[in-house]
């Protein structure tokens, strides 16, 4: 299904918040010589389901640059405590049924993986939200409390997401695992239900917002992809991202 094919219900948005606080300026951080959000605008334009790709941002530095791009933004409420508020900010002013939230500072996730998060949404009317999750067995990842492990029931519905490792293996000590990916999509009137709910025990002992969703009782599909994502924290992060898009070229 393609532009698309989706009949113009399925958009992009881009939450990007200027004020990071670990990387300050984070959406404009250069990469090769291009702003970090133009890598991720650029792998939202080439997924085939998506009709309209947004950039929702709170600074006008950010404006000028999508707009410099050809992209499509629009000027948010500095007083959005998360992505998701962001995102339904802007969804407010939008008419499409299906949101998918692709995070500012995911300028390596794979197009394929948004169409993927899309699917469930478009043929399932009871799926109300949906995420990804890429299947690994790399012990090293399993033990990192910055890698989200996520647990999921016989339909795919997530059970939990953790920062732990999750499954414990008892006896063999590791084992299969799915690796969560920062990607959501919502169904938009679900999407504003989401942003009014308050944070819940569960996510602020893990740090992890869509643990908010599952303690309010409600599911998250999750969908297996192939393609894994580098998402952009700190000074560190962007390095790793540019070796990866541009270090080939100056060996």
């Amino acid at each position: 299904m393609s532009a698309k094919g989706a009949g113009g219900r399925v958009a992009v948005v881009i939450p990007a918040r200027f004020g990071a606080t670990r990387l300050p300026g984070k959406p404009l951080a250069e990469i090769d010589g291009r702003p970090m959000i133009w890598y991720v605008w650029s792998k939202a334009s080439a997924a085939k389901v998506p009709s309209r790709v947004v950039v929702a941002t709170d600074d006008a530095r950010i404006v000028s640059a999508v707009r410099g791009f050809g992209g499509e933004v629009v000027l948010t409420s500095p007083e959005c405590a998360s992505g998701t508020d962001r995102v339904a900010e802007a969804a407010r002013a939008m008419d499409e049924e299906i949101l998918i939230n692709l995070q500012g500072d995911e300028p390596l996730m794979h197009p394929s993986v948004i169409d993927a998060v899309a699917a469930p949404l478009l043929s399932d009317p009871d799926v109300l939200m949906s995420t990804a999750a890429l299947p690994q067995v790399d012990p090293g990842d399993y033990v990192r409390a910055s890698v989200v492990k996520v647990v999921v029931d016989a339909r795919g519905d997530a059970l939990y997401f953790s920062r732990s490792p999750v499954p414990h293996y008892r006896d063999t000590g590791a084992g299969p695992y799915r690796k969560h990916l920062g990607i959501y999509g919502y169904r938009r009137e679900f999407l504003f239900r989401v942003a009014a709910l308050r944070p819940s025990p569960l996510e602020e002992a893990e740090r992890l917002e869509q643990l908010r969703v599952l303690q309010a009782g409600y599911r998250i599909r999750v969908v297996d992809v192939a393609h894994d994502s580098v998402g952009v924290d700190t000074p560190e992060d962007l390095k790793a991202v540019e070796e990866r898009v541009c270090g080939p070229k100056r060996r």
